[in-house]
């Protein structure tokens, strides 16, 4: 069992995912909170700290991303993501966020990110997060999964 399994639903939120507020420096509570960071560019901390937390590599993480692993370390050097990485860093968490409020258990969660599904083509829901569409197809199929359709 990892550390992520023994994690409380509300551990696994997307501020918390990113760091929290020794990462992000506030606590974003709502959409409207998250626009001016990610206009201003998430600091790099928060890739750590979203690796750390959901236990995938760098390297996935960057392929999910569709952002280049050496971007990344790039962005590490600099201390802070651009505006469009920092808007594809918080889609990710928060696509983790709500499969973990469905699954009820961040393990689970993490593993149905991983896992080849058949209602999004059979490919994984990870593997879709890198687009607007991809995720929003992603949050789709885990609202079916809560209401219980699942066609």
């Amino acid at each position: 069992m990892t550390t992520a399994h023994a994690l409380p639903p509300s551990a696994m939120s997307a501020a918390t995912l990113l760091g929290g507020k020794g990462v992000l420096s506030t606590l974003p509570r709502g959409v409207m909170d998250w626009i001016p960071l990610v206009r201003q560019g998430l600091p790099s901390a928060s890739v750590d700290a979203l690796v750390r937390t959901t236990r995938i590599t760098q390297a996935e993480l960057a392929h999910a991303l569709a952002i280049p692993e050496r971007t990344l370390a790039r962005r590490k050097r600099e201390g802070a993501l651009s505006p469009e990485e920092s808007a594809k860093l918080v889609r990710f968490a928060r696509v983790v966020e709500r499969a973990e409020t469905v699954f009820e258990d961040a393990g689970a969660a993490l593993s149905w990110l991983q896992d080849a599904n058949a209602a999004l083509g059979g490919v994984t829901p990870m593997s879709l997060l890198d687009t607007e569409m991809g995720a929003d197809s992603v949050m789709d199929t885990l609202g079916r999964i809560e209401h219980g359709v699942f066609t």
